[in-house]
């Protein structure tokens, strides 16, 4: 089950890999809209997306005997670069499956 203190631990494991992204005001969408309107810029992660979160987290919690297995993703881009990325830190083979249109 989910609770704060998973998500705590979670938090603090992804630290070592993202960088901090402040929101950003769009005047432009907010005049259009009539409301406040904001942008988190995860493109400037090192991966590109948000997405490396949950990849580097969820392989961060793997058993020694899971990572030796190693790992297969289907993706059609943003997960698969954040689970490269992960893999990649965490040693761990990945292959990686994707469209022949991505």
């Amino acid at each position: 089950m989910l609770t704060l203190k998973k998500f705590e631990e979670a938090y603090e494991v992804v630290q070592k890999v993202i960088l901090p992204t402040k929101l950003v005001k769009s005047d432009y969408f907010s005049n259009q809209t009539g409301n406040t309107v904001y942008f988190k810029p995860e493109n400037l992660q090192l991966t590109g997306a948000y997405k490396i979160r949950g990849a580097y987290y969820k392989i961060s919690t793997l058993t020694e005997e899971e990572k030796a297995r190693g790992l297969v993703k289907a993706s059609a881009g943003n997960h698969a670069q954040g689970v490269v990325y992960a893999a990649k830190a965490y040693g761990v083979n990945a292959t990686i499956v994707m469209p022949t249109t991505t």
